[in-house]
């Protein structure tokens, strides 16, 4: 069903960005003195994407066209999410953060979460998630691979001990049946799946 639902709404020089998100799982994003692994992302295929950023080219979703490795930060409900751009240039493709797991700077992600109900839930949701690396739009077009302020550790997540599920995105309104919400499966670190509710189906 997904590869279905897949065909229909994308173009076939979109799928790699959903190979791209389910690289980064398992992976360390640090971020002014704190880490996490990732375990949770949403895919976002760019120009032939409906429910990207960058489906339409505006001066906010400009970064998404240039190199992969750069981060796209934006505000929403007054809390900033951080994305991944994937590539290729001109693509517009890139991979949110929707949940991580803090595994270094506990105590100061605690400082910045204070309403957490737990540690599990320090970085659960994108908004949470940045708020506890203290990622604001100041790391907009950060380097990903450069080792300030906010990097994205080079080694590759141990994919063969990894149990991936996939979903619909949360929230989104346009292509809300694709599948391209990607997370370690039964890790309660990730975030509820909440369906828009003006979805098109």
């Amino acid at each position: 069903m997904e590869s279905l639902v897949f065909a229909m709404v994308m173009q076939p020089s979109a799928p790699d960005v959903g190979h791209a998100a389910r690289s980064l799982l398992g992976r360390i994003l640090v971020g002014h003195g704190a880490s996490a692994q990732i375990t949770e992302v949403e895919a976002y295929g760019g120009r032939d994407d409906p429910a990207s950023h960058a489906y339409t080219r505006t001066k906010r979703s400009n970064i998404m066209y240039g190199p992969s490795g750069r981060l796209y930060v934006y505000r929403i409900h007054g809390h900033f999410c951080a994305n991944v751009v994937t590539g290729p240039t001109e693509q517009g493709a890139a991979v949110l953060v929707r949940g991580a797991r803090i595994v270094d700077g506990l105590d100061l992600a605690r400082r910045r979460r204070p309403t957490a109900r737990n540690d599990d839930a320090l970085a659960r949701g994108p908004g949470n998630f940045t708020r506890a690396l203290g990622i604001s739009m100041d790391d907009l077009d950060a380097d990903l691979y450069d080792d300030e302020p906010v990097c994205l550790t080079t080694e590759p997540a141990p994919s063969g001990t990894l149990e991936i599920s996939s979903g619909p995105r949360v929230g989104v309104r346009r292509a809300a049946d694709v599948a391209w919400r990607f997370w370690l499966t039964g890790d309660p670190t990730v975030s509820a799946y909440r369906r828009h509710t003006r979805a098109e189906q």
